[in-house]
């Protein structure tokens, strides 16, 4: 049986078009329906029995391992087996910079020490997203890189990202395919692999602090076959702006 697997939440950007709300405050400790956006993921990591998270940080992200320490739990006083332990990779501190998708991954692998783990960005709310034990038991037996959950495009991005096959493999389409393109959610499993060559050339644990995108990693992996995905239909929304915010904010029916 495939143990439970860690986590690692993305919190490092900087949050500009959330401007002035994230000038004293990092985007994923805003609060959405009365609970800090990061909080949302936490608790249904713990829920599904996940016990290790790591969270990388840049901007103010001393808040944010103030604010969570080094355990969450559903019921901490009570049932120390829902405890979930949190550690952080800090690289603003390390280096004076985020080091962008990849560059902060490659960062924080010796942190989670799994071939593979789920990755989810701190910055979108999707409240009946479920981290399935299953899904990662059948990722884990896979041989995919990669397994990508997909959203329906939102208004801010019409053309979406990748494509999506009948026998669920993720297509990367060129630019003059006519063929549907879905929106990547920000949410996936992933393999510790894709972050070595041939997929990439970060060195391991990134020493050196090189900032870089994911999306070309995924994308070569795609090329090769090696990346599965499904459609997600329920709740998703990218906090990015704050009239997003606002939306998810207002009394609901109103």
């Amino acid at each position: 049986m495939t143990p439970p697997i860690p986590a690692l939440l993305l919190a490092a950007g900087r949050g500009e078009r959330m401007r002035p709300l994230t000038d004293t405050c990092p985007k994923p400790l805003l609060a959405v329906r009365g609970r800090p956006l990061l909080d949302w993921h936490l608790r249904a990591l713990a829920e599904a029995g996940v016990r290790r998270a790591v969270i990388n940080t840049a901007w103010l992200g001393e808040q944010i391992s103030q604010r969570f320490s080094s355990h969450f739990g559903l019921h901490p006083a009570n049932n120390n087996d829902s405890l979930l332990s949190i550690s952080y990779s800090h690289e603003d501190r390390d280096f004076g910079h985020a080091l962008e998708t990849a560059g902060g991954i490659a960062r924080a692998l010796p942190l989670l020490d799994s071939p593979i783990f789920w990755l989810a960005a701190g910055d979108v709310f999707a409240p009946d997203f479920r981290f399935d034990v299953q899904a990662a038991r059948r990722f884990a037996a896979s041989s995919a890189l990669a397994h990508l959950w997909l959203v329906p495009n939102p208004e801010h991005n019409p053309r979406g990202d990748f494509g999506l096959a009948p026998d669920a493999r993720v297509l990367n389409l060129p630019q003059d395919s006519s063929a549907p393109r879905h929106t990547y959610s920000t949410i996936a499993l992933l393999r510790a692999e894709l972050f070595a060559p041939p997929w990439c050339d970060i060195a391991p644990g990134n020493p050196q602090g090189l900032a870089a995108p994911l999306a070309p990693l995924l994308r070569r992996a795609m090329d090769a076959g090696r990346v599965g995905g499904e459609l997600y239909q329920g709740l998703w929304v990218d906090v990015g702006t704050p009239e997003r915010l606002a939306r998810l904010n207002a009394p609901q029916g109103a």
